[in-house]
């Protein structure tokens, strides 16, 4: 129950950490995690991803607050309760964000965390595999642990979707994740030899076989905190409440969710709020818990007229034979999250990089698999990358198994609705193309008679739906700034010993899914905490569209 390292949470960065820290055999690691296996067909098989993130067993079961500006709707807020965290129950699509987003961030006081700086965390973490289908090689990992590919895309609505975009006047991209974000072109996923590629795949169960590293599954309830050091963390497990010491450093990798609820449960939050709970106050630091950001999508819904969508899967002796052949041979369609194809846009002239995000799927469907529209379809997840909103997590009670208090603030400006509207009336012209001609039926929703702005702003606010990608509730930036909760090496401000990182600690959310740059944020933690010089900075340039003052396109 001692080590020198103590990791709360085996998430995306968590399972990174234990890794790097344990590697040269130096220190020893305890990782605590109140999840349990991920072993079973839901988890590891790729097609089968609406299944884990709504089974208890497997995720926290979060829910926003009522939410004000989408008519008091609660969302679903998953968080991966399993070793891996939540890349153990996502969506498996793997995006490094843009050059910007990270430049941005070292813009806003996280210095040492620019483009420059992480691109080489993100080359030691992958193992990148192109399947013959192009790509940047000069841009991307060959030897790391993370393994990323590229679905078959033998659907020919995958190439439907990326000629649309073209005929739309968009760029092509052969890598998004390469020298060239911004157009259309293939999804990667963190699948290997047919199985979803966690991190608890990808680094946990390597570290786990070392001596020097030990996983706990209990419940954290907080950090223990002796004359402004942290020394452990109360756990509790079979009823009873225990200490796990840290020799050298307690390390917060529990989601934007739950590590601004461990922190202020450990007295380090707005000295107002942990009062009114009756927690003492060790750091007064209030911004743990605000700056909280999301992306939200809809999906925007095509009729097919031909027989070639998931849609003819859709019953129970055709999911029998998907899960037989992938349980036999991991192969076939269970062996891709069916996001093959993709794109990155610009939503006007002015906009530098891309701020909309696609996910294309050949189905009509929820991101939960509740409800399939009748007969063949298709539909693009699109959004705005960039939303000016920003929620924050407080604590309801002083109890640790109370969940805290979510809310986004989705919708909360005006540029918001705006963004949305401009999403459903692209796609809506990249759907009319002559690419889709072929295939193209009635719209299922948006229903083409759904024109004028208030229209869409209605539609928007019954229909959008979280991409589940909560981050910046622990917000890294300069000393100085009242609203950092770490430094630029992960530090808690104002007490020893104790660091974050997981997506919390994210300044301002990145372009597309946020798994890869959660993976990266541990990558990076793990030379900080070692002490080690970081990694050679990267000379790469972005292509930057040289219309991009001009045109969206």
């Amino acid at each position: 129950m001692e080590a020198d390292f103590v990791i709360i949470g085996s998430g995306s960065a968590g399972s990174a950490m234990a890794n790097r820290l344990s590697e040269d055999g130096k220190h020893s690691v305890i990782v605590l995690e109140f999840g349990g296996t991920d072993w079973g067909p839901l988890i590891q098989m790729p097609g089968a991803l609406s299944f884990p993130m709504n089974m208890k067993r497997y995720d926290w079961g979060y829910e926003s607050d009522p939410e004000p500006h989408l008519g008091g709707r609660r969302l679903h807020c998953p968080r991966g309760k399993v070793i891996g965290g939540s890349s153990s129950i996502n969506g498996m699509v793997y995006v490094r964000g843009h050059a910007k987003d990270f430049d941005h961030w070292e813009e806003s006081g996280a210095a040492g965390w620019s483009f420059a700086d992480v691109s080489p965390y993100y080359d030691r973490m992958e193992h990148w595999h192109s399947g013959g289908h192009g790509g940047d090689e000069d841009w991307r990992g060959r030897d790391g642990p993370l393994h990323v590919s590229r679905g078959p895309r033998e659907n020919p609505l995958y190439h439907a979707f990326v000629e649309a975009g073209v005929q739309a006047g968009f760029e092509q991209t052969a890598d998004y994740n390469g020298e060239k974000q911004e157009g259309f072109g293939p999804m990667e996923q963190t699948v290997w030899r047919g199985r979803r590629w966690s991190t608890a795949n990808a680094y946990l169960r390597p570290a786990l076989k070392r001596k020097n590293c030990d996983l706990i599954t209990c419940f954290a309830r907080k950090v223990i905190i002796k004359d402004g050091r942290a020394t452990g963390v109360e756990i509790e497990r079979r009823g009873s409440i225990d200490t796990v010491h840290a020799r050298k450093e307690v390390i917060v990798a529990a989601s934007a969710i739950n590590s601004p609820k461990i922190l202020m449960l450990s007295g380090i939050g707005p000295a107002a709020h942990l009062s009114e709970h009756g927690i003492n106050v060790v750091a007064d630091r209030p911004g743990v818990g605000q700056n909280l950001q999301d992306h939200l999508e809809l999906y925007i819904q095509q009729a097919c007229t031909k027989p070639i969508t998931l849609y003819k899967h859709w019953n129970l002796i055709s999911k029998a034979m998907i899960g037989a052949q992938w349980l036999f041979t991991k192969t076939g369609i269970g062996a891709s999250n069916q996001f093959e194809s993709a794109a990155f846009i610009r939503s006007k002239a002015g906009a530098e990089y891309p701020d909309i995000q696609y996910h294309f799927l050949p189905f009509a469907v929820r991101y939960d698999g509740q409800a399939a529209a009748e007969g063949h379809g298709f539909q693009a997840h699109t959004g705005p990358m960039r939303s000016p909103s920003r929620g924050r997590i407080a604590l309801k009670s002083s109890d640790p198994h109370t969940d805290p208090s979510i809310l986004f603030n989705y919708m909360s400006t005006e540029q918001d609705w705006e963004d949305f509207r401009h999403c459903i009336r692209v796609t809506r012209s990249i759907f009319a193309q002559e690419a889709f001609a072929p295939f193209r039926g009635a719209a299922i929703q948006p229903k083409d008679s759904i024109q004028s702005d208030e229209e869409l702003n209605d539609f928007i606010r019954d229909n959008v739906e979280s991409a589940y990608h909560p981050c910046g509730t622990c917000k890294m930036g300069s000393r100085d700034d009242a609203l950092s909760v770490v430094d630029p090496e992960c530090r808690v401000i104002g007490v020893e010993g104790l660091r974050v990182a997981d997506s919390s600690i994210f300044p301002r959310i990145t372009n597309g899914n946020l798994n890869a740059p959660s993976i990266m944020t541990g990558e990076k933690a793990s030379d900080h905490i070692l002490g080690r010089t970081p990694l050679p900075r990267s000379n790469r340039e972005p292509w930057i569209n040289p219309r991009w003052q001009t045109s969206d396109r």
